[in-house]
């Protein structure tokens, strides 16, 4: 997804390395009153020097130490940019994308997940909510889970912190990964050896011989499932691009005696529902750009980064030198 602004390159240039918009239950704690729907940006917008980073969202801290009156603005501003862009997608074209890769997929993984020990979910940590299947839960049934949240360079600390402690309140097990530098790797082997130990005290029981524990790496498309297995197995093992849908079958991969990790297609639902979602699956790269208009993605891409509360239309202006007050956001796309 390439495209200008006001004369610039906009995406995916170094400009914008984080081009990212998450519409989520926010992770961030209030004790006082209940979560909204809320929206996160992370976006880090590099100008050689300085580099400005553009964080949505207060650390819990924050929310902590802040006053009541501020918690509530806050949540009513989140609130409402989540509700601008339910507002904003309606005119859009449906963002749909399903080749007929994935619906082969989707039957073979349910049959392969019969074999397997312990689920890898990986999801895009600038969007989590957004990347997982809405019938996962189904799928894996009571089977150990991990879930890994690849990217983890291109979101905040406090982000990342509030996702932990988000997750860990649902008694999840969080990885944060960087599948390009391998950051994260060996933690979540170790993991997945550890969750599905129990396989083999079971085989020895029953009198037979211990077998490496089978992982099975599952996610959307273009969150970097196969870039994280190359990674664990320090060499190029599975097709790996920065692009959905590259990776279009299954395949096992043998990581040393103990461990076997089954690498697959990304999965999406046949129908999004949630416009929202797909249009922030645009925005990452993790849906096919054959779905969407580039021109009318990036367009809504303007318009939240101008109405970011926690940053407003500072950043467009120092980096772009444009007013975007009350613009449309085609006006700034060519």
């Amino acid at each position: 997804m390439t495209l200008q602004l006001s004369g610039r390159w906009f995406l995916p240039c170094p400009h914008v390395s984080t081009h990212s918009i998450q519409c989520r239950t926010s992770p961030y704690p209030n004790p006082k009153f209940p979560q909204t729907r809320a929206l996160s940006a992370t976006a880090s917008l590099f100008s050689p020097p300085p580099t400005i980073q553009i964080v949505g969202g207060k650390t819990p801290t924050w929310r902590e130490n802040g006053s009541v009156t501020e918690a509530v603005e806050d949540e009513i501003d989140w609130a409402e940019m989540d509700a601008d862009l339910y507002y904003w997608t309606r005119a859009l074209r449906p963002v749909q994308w399903y080749p007929g890769h994935i619906a082969k997929t989707e039957k073979e993984l349910k049959e392969q997940l019969k074999l397997i020990d312990v689920v890898i979910e990986v999801r895009d940590a600038r969007i989590p909510l957004s990347t997982t299947h809405p019938q996962m839960d189904l799928w894996l049934g009571n089977r150990k889970r991990i879930l890994v949240l690849n990217r983890e360079d291109m979101i905040s600390t406090a982000d990342r912190n509030a996702w932990a402690m988000h997750f860990s309140r649902q008694g999840t097990k969080v990885v944060f990964s960087n599948g390009q530098l391998g950051m994260g790797t060996m933690k979540l082997s170790r993991l997945a050896k550890s969750l599905a130990a129990g396989v083999n005290v079971k085989r020895r029981a029953k009198g037979l011989l211990p077998r490496p524990v089978r992982a099975g790496i599952v996610g959307y498309p273009n969150v970097g499932k196969s870039s994280l297995i190359n990674r664990l197995l320090k060499r190029r093992m599975c097709p790996a691009a920065p692009r959905p849908g590259v990776t279009r079958e299954l395949k096992w991969v043998r990581f040393g005696k103990d461990l076997e990790l089954l690498d697959s297609p990304g999965i999406l639902p046949m129908r999004i529902s949630d416009q929202a979602a797909a249009i922030k699956l645009a925005i990452c790269d993790d849906i096919g750009e054959r779905s969407y208009d580039v021109a009318d993605v990036a367009a809504i891409l303007v318009q939240m980064l101008a109405k970011l509360p926690t940053v407003g239309m500072k950043a467009l202006q120092n980096r772009y030198k444009i007013d975007v007050d009350g613009q449309c956001g085609k006006m700034y796309v060519h």
